[in-house]
């Protein structure tokens, strides 16, 4: 028996360029006339395949962006944190004592444990229904702004100095400085009223931003690496503010043997912006300010562009004609500034009354969570401080309320940084596709064309 033949053009309607022949011998008998059958559709061209729609398009850049991560992780340290608030409370674990018997009530108990506490964070922190007048119940809410002043502004100059790939961690240290000169001005000073305000702001500016350019001094002369740097700062400044305060004539008030201040004079005192009822003042305005202000640096400045430069790449931007030194120097006192505004804040609007050397209260740190929540943007930042702002107020009424031990709203917090710190793993719970991998297309379908013998 001869060799199988190809068809030969036919059968109309057949593309024998692109086609696949199978050959199966003995399927027919001898002497029989092969006939060609197709099994599938006619090719489609690579070129014609259907891009994906918007709507796929947009829903993948939200679920591979950071955003949706910095919320999935503060979702999955909430859940983390209602089990432990299940675990630690009384009732159930007196339930879960005859948990196979009558199994309902500690899955009751669990959810009162959880939702009261909860509940108490919310009316700590934005509102409470329990008050009788409007005035009264969003007064939450103000606490939350008022605590999340200081936050907004110190992860505003940790952020900026992430931008310019520096770790600044010296916050406590810029804030101590900063508080110290301000609180200084604030009751040695007599100046009319505005301008002993407006002139205890710049000096606190100015000493937070001349101690954290230290250093970048250090940093673009030497190449001292700013981590080590700005945590020796830390404690420079927390034994030199301490020896200060137990010195007559400098920072201890006069005829008083404790290391604290005298009392701010009112003419220094940032003024209250909802009236006496409430403490949120007027450097919640001037953090919103300083969140503008660093948006525009970043996004419409020549210098925001070489901060950025400086940032992703301090070869090629070195190469490109940038001075890395000096925006190491230039983003250090930005950042050491903006610090300095919190510490402002703290002894010009929260404590109004003498400050001690325990004035930062742990902000200077808590500003590096602020600033990995948001990503290192300004409105991101601007928007986690206020999150954190409503852990602080809340956390004590949750306290208070439901007997919660208020460090489980360190531990929440703590989370929200573990979650931050490994995207993927936030990506593997809640099955988020990996940003690195691009879209698939759909490959071509191939038509095959079976010749029967």
């Amino acid at each position: 028996m001869s060799d199988p033949q190809p068809p030969r053009g036919d059968a109309p309607g057949t593309d024998h360029d692109a086609d696949v022949a199978i050959e199966e011998p003995g399927a027919l008998a001898p002497g029989a006339a092969p006939s060609p059958v197709t099994t599938a559709t006619p090719a489609t061209p690579a070129g014609e395949v259907e891009p994906p729609s918007r709507w796929h398009t947009m829903l993948r850049q939200i679920s591979t962006g950071n955003a949706i991560i910095s919320v999935l992780s503060v979702v999955l340290a909430l859940l983390v944190g209602a089990i432990m608030i299940a675990f630690t409370d009384e009732r159930v674990q007196a339930a879960s004592g005859y948990f196979f018997a009558r199994p309902g009530d500690t899955f009751v108990a669990i959810w009162e444990s959880v939702s009261g506490a909860y509940s108490a964070l919310f009316q700590g922190s934005v509102y409470n229904f329990r008050r009788d007048t409007f005035a009264a119940g969003i007064r939450p809410l103000t606490e939350t702004l008022t605590f999340a002043t200081p936050l907004i502004a110190g992860g505003l100059g940790v952020g900026l100095a992430f931008r310019v790939g520096m770790f600044n961690i010296g916050g406590r240290g810029q804030m101590l400085i900063a508080a110290s000169v301000a609180g200084w001005i604030g009751f040695a000073v007599d100046l009319p009223m505005g301008l002993h305000m407006l002139v205890a702001l710049v000096g606190g500016l100015l000493g937070g931003a001349l101690w954290a350019g230290i250093a970048g001094l250090l940093k673009a002369r030497t190449g001292a690496h700013e981590v080590i740097v700005t945590i020796m700062l830390n404690y420079v400044a927390f034994y030199l503010v301490s020896w200060m305060l137990r010195t007559p004539g400098l920072l201890q008030a006069p005829g008083s043997s404790n290391p604290k201040t005298p009392a701010m004079k009112e003419t220094a005192i940032f003024p209250l912006l909802l009236g006496q009822q409430y403490n949120l003042h007027f450097g919640f305005i001037l953090v919103i300010a300083a969140t503008i202000l660093v948006w525009w640096i970043l996004s419409r400045s020549s210098l925001g562009f070489k901060f950025r430069a400086v940032g992703e790449n301090p070869n090629a931007a070195r190469v490109a004609g940038i001075n890395v030194s000096s925006m190491y120097v230039y983003a250090m006192l930005i950042a050491g500034a903006l610090l300095g505004l919190a510490g402002v804040s703290q002894v010009l609007g929260t404590v109004t009354t003498g400050f001690t050397a325990g004035i930062d209260a742990g902000i200077g740190f808590d500003a590096i969570t602020v600033a990995l929540l948001g990503r290192s943007t300004p409105w991101g930042i601007f928007i986690a401080g206020i999150l954190f702002g409503a852990f602080k107020a809340g956390g004590f009424s949750m306290q208070a309320a439901e007997g919660v031990p208020v460090e489980i709203v360190l531990v929440v917090q703590s989370l929200i940084v573990l979650f931050i710190a490994a995207p993927p793993l936030v990506r593997t719970i809640f099955r988020l596709p990996d940003p690195k991998a691009g879209p698939k297309r759909p490959r071509p379908i191939v038509t095959k064309e079976v010749d029967a013998k």
